[in-house]
């Protein structure tokens, strides 16, 4: 068994099977040759880095789901935080690839760039027209707040006779 959860990335803190996730799993990540394919030079590779390797934590507290995002080297202007109709939360954006000079030499290229692309089916409780996000230190913070689950009103009910 520990085989089998080491290999599905047991020891991640995110859960693949997450239902309320269009979350795209990257099946090879782990492998031993996971990082031989960095290396291999294809632009469908590099333009998709920056989609596969953004990291989303998603944390329910009483009041409300708050998603963290690290986005080293991005301004607000850079990233979308979109509401779509059946309680979907879309965040986007994209690094542009540093500009290159003719007489510049590159040495290694491993900062990712491209566009990223998540998404996250929200549960019902979400109150969709309540969304902040905010961005600080290259950490984008987006807080759907909860509605309040009401709690049934007991009523005593006098017994006669």
């Amino acid at each position: 068994m520990a085989l089998i959860s080491s290999v599905l990335g047991g020891d991640r803190r995110s859960n693949i099977f997450d239902p309320f996730s269009f979350d795209i799993w990257d099946r090879f990540e782990g492998f031993p040759f996971s990082s031989v394919l960095a290396n291999v030079p294809c632009n469908t590779n590099r333009e998709t880095s920056a989609f596969v390797n953004t990291r989303i934590d998603w944390k329910e507290t009483p009041q409300a789901h708050i998603f963290k995002a690290d986005l080293p080297g991005l301004k607000k202007e850079d990233v979308k935080v979109e509401v779509e109709e059946g309680r979907v939360l879309q965040i986007s954006g994209e690094r542009n690839r540093e500009q290159e000079e003719k007489n510049d030499k590159w040495h290694r290229v491993e900062r990712s760039s491209g566009k990223f692309l998540r998404r996250f089916r929200l549960p019902e409780n979400a109150k969709m027209d309540e969304v902040m996000a905010s961005m600080e230190n290259g950490v984008l913070t987006v807080t759907v707040p909860k509605e309040e689950v009401k709690k049934p009103e007991v009523k005593a009910i006098e017994i006669s006779g």
